[in-house]
Order: structure tokens, then sequence, then C-alpha cells
């Protein structure tokens, strides 16, 4: 087939051979693909599109919190902080980027209707960056969508080469990281970036987030998720402005997909999607345990502190 690519290496020559941007090799992937005709392809990708922002509207609207009261009013704050960003140290597009991507991650922990993109515990920082830009920028619906499609071909050359979405098999680099490096790539086709600074934002953004822990509170998809998707949008945006700006990642995107993979095979079962490592088995995130009634972390996940006094 014409349009497909097994890496961001074979994407990135798909792009020069075609003379296209990564968003139209996209496109007509799928199109080979499901054997459809471009409207099609492009009205699936319109839903998606439409149910995130239906998502980030009901986020920063809401202050409700989720079943176990641990997220739910984030949002809103920063939404409000969009103007007192005077008085702010990052940009307006930045906090209203944050905003809309811990919109979207507490819409997914109040059980409501999100795109897992490229999962729920990820979902936030794609449609919070791109959303953002697409307002600061006064973009056509067009250059938003296109974005789309350039965000998902990353994700889809990040699993063809081995790589995985799954927090339980890499942790939270799988999720939040991929998810970043998606967005990183996406707002930089929309900026009019070529399809190498796109790629090279992606790369910038991932190996910035390689190591990450996933040790959610409770196993819920919760704390830390929901504010780490609002990190990860700030990270994006930082490595699209530095792809933009000629900074060159010095290892390729391929390359640093490989190196998440090696690190999420050296990574210990408590910090992979368990809550038996990191922040779960924090003190805070054991009263929050017992408060639920699941049953005690074994000893052996609970490493004392020096002079420890015996928290529990």
């Amino acid at each position: 087939m014409r349009y497909q690519f097994k890496n961001c290496r074979e994407l990135l020559e798909l792009c020069e051979r075609e003379k296209l941007p990564i968003s139209q090799i996209a496109i007509r992937s799928e199109m080979e693909l499901f054997n459809k005709k471009q409207p099609w392809v492009r009205n699936k990708m319109k839903l998606v599109r439409n149910t995130m922002w239906e998502a980030i509207q009901k986020g920063i609207k809401t202050t409700a919190k989720s079943k176990y009261g641990l997220v739910g009013d984030s949002a809103a704050k920063l939404y409000i902080g969009i103007k007192k960003s005077g008085h702010m140290l990052h940009s307006k597009t930045a906090i209203r980027a944050m905003a809309y991507a811990v919109a979207t991650n507490e819409q997914n922990a109040r059980m409501g209707r999100i795109v897992a993109f490229p999962t729920a515990g990820g979902s936030g920082v794609v449609p919070g960056v791109l959303f953002s830009t697409y307002e600061h920028m006064k973009s056509s619906k067009r250059r938003m969508l296109n974005a789309l499609f350039t965000a998902s071909a990353i994700g889809i050359a990040i699993l063809k080469h081995g790589g995985t979405f799954s927090a339980a098999k890499g942790g939270c680099q799988a999720e939040v990281g991929v998810g970043t490096a998606m967005a990183a790539a996406g707002v930089t086709e929309m900026r009019g970036g070529t399809p190498a600074q796109c790629l090279n934002a992606a790369a910038l953004a991932l190996k910035n987030m390689l190591g990450l822990a996933c040790d959610p509170i409770s196993g819920l998809v919760e704390v830390p998720c929901v504010k780490r998707n609002a990190i990860g949008a700030s990270i994006a945006i930082a490595a699209s402005d530095m792809s933009m700006l000629g900074v060159k990642s010095f290892v390729p995107m391929d390359e640093v997909v490989e190196a998440m993979m090696n690190i999420a095979a050296t990574m210990n079962e408590s910090i992979r999607e368990t809550a038996l490592g990191g922040l779960a088995t924090t003190p805070t995130g054991l009263r929050v345990r017992e408060k639920m009634g699941l049953p005690k972390v074994p000893k052996k996940y609970l490493n004392k502190c020096k002079d420890c006094t015996g928290c529990g």
C-alpha cells in the first residue's frame, strides 16, 4: 500500500516523497486501510473533534467532584485563571491548554463522555493543546482537524514501531507521555511547521517524559493522572516552540520510542498501574485506599523512610 508506514522515519519519507504534510498522509493511510473516500475519513475525525469539545465545555463549567472526591474542581480554577494571565508566568494559551486538558480528564473521572486519545488517562493533552491553540490563532476548523490527524499519525507510528499506550506495560510515559508527543506534533503542523519539525517536536516532548511512573492512588485514573495531563500540555507547547525555533532533538523520534520501551522493560511492577508504589503508597495514598475499603498494600511494597517512626 502506498501510504502505510511502520515508524516515524518512514512517515517522514512518505511526506517528503509525496510532498504532503503528515495530516494528509494520515488521511490517505486511513482511506487505503478502510477502502473509503476522504469525506468518510474526515467525518469520523469530526466526530472525535466534536466529542472532545463537548467534554471540554462541560468540564470547565462544573466543579462537581468525582465519586470519591479526589478531583473535579481544578479545570474551573484554571479557566478562571486565563483572565489573570497578566499575573501568571505562563501564556494565556498555555493556561487555557492546561484548563482544557484537566477539564477533559475530570469529565473522565466523573464518568462523562470523552475520547481516549491515546487513552482515557492521557486523553486531555491533545484536545487541551489543540483547542487552545486553535482559539489563540483563530484558526480554521480544517486546520484543527488536520492537527488531529497529525497527532493520530504519531500515535500509529509509535505503536507500529513497538511502542505502547498501556501504562500497565510502560508506565505513564506510555500514556500522558505519548499523548504529549502526539499533541506536540499536531500543534506544530497547525502552526505551519514542516513534517520534520512536527516529528522533532514529538521527540522533544516524549524524551522529556521518559521514565514517568504510573502510580494512581487507589487505582483510580484521577490522582496524579488528571494534573499530569495539564503538565503534559505545557510540555507539548514548549516542545513545539523549541522545534519551530530550530532546536533539534539529538535523538530521533524512533529511537526515543525504543528508549521508552527499554525503560518500560526495567520498570518495577509497583509503578506500572498497580497502585502498589509511588504516590499510591504515600501516607495520603494509603489513607484513601483504606477509606475506599481496598485490601492493604503488601508490606514488601512499602519502603520505610530513613528514621522511620512507623506511619504504616
